[in-house]
């Protein structure tokens, strides 16, 4: 079943917090509506109350982001099979009144829930997604941003698995950090080799969401002269 495209959902929830920069766009009915988006049918009965619900489901998909791309995959799977079984949805047949060139309904797969209130129905949708997301890909497919001081929630969707920014731009600040890191310790042989760099402490001169070494070079170099 194609329904792994709901876990954009999670990913959404997720990245409405900034941990690392105190940050917190969750905070009214308005952002709790906004967070729907195109799901506005899921969103009927939001109440000031589902602000403080779909904080508390935030955190704890979180930590299924952090555990899987801390490698601990038994961790990851059993955070989410918990909140697979608080917040059940059941998937139907439907066509939406979308019809086809023929007038003939244009049958999918939807998962069609029956919540107690809107974030009940926000949580099993996304968590449902996020499930088909990690069977079909693998657990290693969630991750969270290693560019300081982001810490957002990505899917993997490259084909190698070698993603490890939210962003494109994520992944040029680390890399013109680590650049940077790098000049700085060939101008200073006498630094320690084994400075952090910028990105979490490890090495960062793999693959990265698109941008490269080069590019990050180029990106460098007019602020330094």
């Amino acid at each position: 079943m194609e329904l792994n495209y709901y876990s954009d959902l999670a990913v959404r929830l997720v990245n409405s917090e900034q941990p690392e920069r105190g940050e917190d766009t969750l905070t009214s009915v308005g952002a709790v509506l906004e967070l729907f988006g195109s799901h506005g049918t899921m969103a009927r009965r939001v109440t000031e109350a589902d602000v403080s619900r779909l904080r508390a489901v935030r955190t704890r998909l979180r930590a299924v982001f952090t555990a899987a791309a801390e490698g601990d995959e038994v961790r990851a799977v059993d955070l989410l099979n918990a909140l697979l079984m608080e917040f059940p949805t059941s998937p139907q047949i439907s066509g939406h009144g979308d019809l086809d060139d023929e007038g003939r309904p244009r049958w999918h797969m939807h998962l069609a829930e029956q919540p107690a209130n809107a974030t009940a129905a926000y949580a099993a949708t996304a968590c449902m997604g996020l499930a088909f997301h990690l069977t079909d890909l693998g657990v290693d497919r969630l991750g969270i941003c290693q560019a300081t001081p982001c810490r957002n929630a990505y899917l993997d969707t490259s084909t190698n698995r070698s993603r490890r920014y939210c962003s494109d731009r994520c992944a040029t600040r680390a890399n013109v950090a680590a650049y940077r890191a790098r000049k700085r310790l060939e101008s200073n042989p006498a630094a320690p080799e084994d400075t952090p760099d910028p990105a979490g402490g490890r090495d960062r001169s793999g693959p990265t969401s698109g941008r490269t070494a080069e590019t990050a070079q180029r990106a460098a170099e007019p602020g330094e002269r």
